[in-house]
């Protein structure tokens, strides 16, 4: 760890922890009066959760326990499962909708790119209709999906389009994520990102926001196969779309820096992860709870950024994650869990 990130991390630790007691959980009881008023709707308490923590634990007991039951198995049993946008990524980015990694792509020939959107139109309501069940709705994702990927090969898209894209795009990550990846990596600690986008655009904006690659992230998403021009031909391996990116976690993962060409040695083969039972949990949505279904995982602490709606999302939030962040809060919080998770104090 470089001495600069060490002593930020150090830093972090010094004001917000207290190594005993799992002051991460005690913490921050205080602000659940604050949230829970705002829940209620009682438009007066708006201002005291603005100045309040930016996230809540719902049951800081049962918190508790599970950093103790983490902590006990040591780094060696932990893994990270991490959804993308609006996860790693910011909400909100120079006051406006941040892009998704899939929304961001252009490529390159308006024609397809608006008959993609033509889909999306059509498609995105249907994927938060209350009134489709989910067999219906799982058919309708991987219609939406097919066709969208049918659009990419059929329009001619280049990996040069995804470079200029994300060079292009209004997308960042949330601060905290750079030094998370690296504070996880130097205990190597696995990290799988998750995503029904695409796997190059992930890599893509890694490579260009963060400028470095790290050895213990793995992307579980679609990913391309382009011909020696650079062309877009098929896809590889099973459809990833927003309601199974949960079922093929271990077959479909594949270290991020494949295409950095920047790092030497071994990485933890995707057996290995079948080995680590104790899971951190890191997503934007209810549906991101199922990400880490296919692992048989002894214990679990997720942790849900709630970035819109939050007056009347909350209460589903509260009771679904062990954490809830709001206000686009950046990463140092789930920095804070970790570090505490991984002392061996006394």
């Amino acid at each position: 760890m470089n001495h600069s990130f060490q002593l930020q991390v150090q830093a972090i630790i010094a004001t917000s922890f207290r190594q005993r007691h799992f002051s991460f959980s005690s913490r921050y009881t205080a602000s659940r009066v604050s949230f829970s008023s705002f829940c209620c709707g009682r438009n007066s308490e708006m201002e005291e959760v603005k100045v309040a923590s930016d996230f809540l634990v719902g049951d800081p007991a049962l918190l508790e326990k599970k950093i103790d039951a983490i902590r006990s198995g040591g780094p060696q049993k932990l893994q990270v499962i991490a959804d993308f946008d609006a996860t790693l990524t910011k909400f909100s980015v120079n006051g406006t909708r941040g892009q998704s990694s899939h929304g961001l792509l252009q490529q390159g020939n308006p024609e397809y790119d608006a008959k993609r959107q033509q889909l999306y139109e059509y498609y995105h309501p249907l994927e938060f209709s209350p009134t489709i069940g989910l067999e219906e709705k799982t058919k309708l994702m991987e219609e939406w999906w097919g066709k969208t990927h049918a659009l990419l090969v059929e329009g001619g898209l280049t990996y040069e389009s995804i470079t200029q894209s994300v060079a292009n795009a209004n997308i960042a990550f949330r601060e905290g994520v750079s030094e998370l990846l690296e504070f996880l990596e130097e205990r190597d600690i696995p990290v799988l990102i998750f995503s029904a986008g695409l796997a190059d655009i992930i890599e893509e904006v890694l490579r260009q926001k963060l400028h470095r690659s790290f050895k213990n992230v793995r992307i579980v998403s679609n990913r391309m196969v382009f011909n020696d021009n650079g062309s877009l031909v098929s896809f590889k391996g099973k459809l990833i779309h927003s309601l199974n990116k949960n079922e093929h976690a271990l077959d479909m993962a594949a270290p991020v820096h494949e295409r950095f060409g920047d790092l030497d040695g071994p990485t933890d083969d995707n057996a290995s992860l079948k080995k680590r039972t104790n899971v951190l949990l890191l997503g934007d949505h209810l549906g991101d709870l199922g990400m880490s279904d296919g692992l048989n995982y002894e214990t679990r602490i997720s942790m849900g950024f709630l970035n819109h709606n939050i007056e009347n999302s909350l209460s589903c939030y509260r009771e679904a994650f062990d954490v809830v962040f709001v206000n686009d809060a950046a990463m140092w919080g789930v920095i804070k869990l970790v570090s505490e998770i991984c002392s061996s104090g006394v």
